[in-house]
């Protein structure tokens, strides 16, 4: 039996009319015959009762009707699924972000993507750069936003923005009232960073930019989430660098500063494995694209 059949078979009982069936079906009418006595023959009861004048249905071909629309409804639905997941429209996602990407680009692009794929199912888990690289490779994610640089052969990077840095102070610090920093006016603070073994590339950076302005920091306290860090600095158990877009947490005891003659930038990258052709992921690395396009042309 093939789905032919069944939609043959069901076109006959809507019509009870095989000349019109065949009609609606655009073929002859002896091969139509011809089938559905084949489906009659396999089933081993009789569907139709037949006549000159007259088709009607048995009460075999009654119950087989219900039976056979379902079928073909079903068939229908499996196809539309299929084939709007070959264009990334259903399935799910799971993605790994730095903590520092939900003051940025990351609401943007969830935002966006849930408005035109509505049907994707998006799972978020806040992960360390060095979390995600590992939940890449066992597939617990299958995209990440990180702080870069990575070396991985691997992985695909994509650099979607760069931000300053600026100073988070406590909101009773001396130099809180200064419209902006000098980084060497800090230099006998004590600091609070992320362990460098989680995200080797922020750490890094933050590090060299202090050396560039003369000193290297006192690290006192270490924190592995930019909320927390914030929050330890208005506990004012130090001073912390951190992206300017983090400024977008407003958190009450701490107050941010620009840096005066800043050289280097904060990146977040996504990250995806190479060999990863899933649909979903590449319309939703497109979505991210055009967020990133627009918040650039818009700035």
């Amino acid at each position: 039996m093939e789905l032919r059949h069944l939609r043959y078979f069901v076109t006959v009982a809507e019509e009870l009319h095989f000349g019109r069936a065949a009609q609606r079906l655009q073929i002859a009418q002896p091969p139509l015959s011809q089938q559905i006595r084949q489906l009659e023959q396999e089933l081993g009861v009789e569907l139709l009762y037949r006549t000159k004048r007259t088709v009607r249905l048995t009460e075999a071909g009654l119950a087989f009707l219900q039976q056979a629309r379902q079928i073909l409804v079903q068939s229908e639905q499996a196809i539309e699924v299929a084939q709007r997941a070959s264009r990334g429209e259903v399935g799910r996602l799971a993605i790994g972000f730095v903590g520092s990407a939900t003051c940025s680009l990351l609401p943007a692009a969830v935002r966006s993507f849930r408005r035109q794929f509505p049907d994707v199912r998006l799972m978020l888990h806040e992960m360390t750069t060095s979390e995600q690289i590992e939940a890449l490779h066992d597939d617990r994610i299958q995209l990440g936003f990180i702080c870069p640089p990575i070396s991985d052969d691997e992985l695909s990077v994509e650099t979607v923005l760069q931000e300053s840095f600026v100073a988070v102070l406590p909101e009773a610090h001396p130099l809180a009232t200064q419209t902006q920093l000098s980084l060497a006016s800090l230099a006998e603070e004590s600091f609070i960073l992320s362990p460098r073994h989680l995200g080797s590339g922020f750490y890094d950076q933050i590090i060299r930019l202090c050396q560039q302005a003369g000193f290297i920091p006192r690290v006192t306290q270490e924190a592995i989430q930019m909320q927390t860090i914030v929050s330890l600095v208005a506990a004012e158990l130090g001073v912390a660098l951190v992206p300017a877009s983090l400024q977008n947490l407003q958190r009450a005891g701490v107050v941010y500063k620009p840096l005066e003659d800043q050289t280097l930038y904060v990146k977040l990258a996504i990250v995806w494995r190479s060999a990863n052709t899933s649909p979903v992921l590449h319309q939703f690395l497109a979505q991210s694209r055009a967020v990133t396009r627009f918040s650039a042309a818009f700035h």
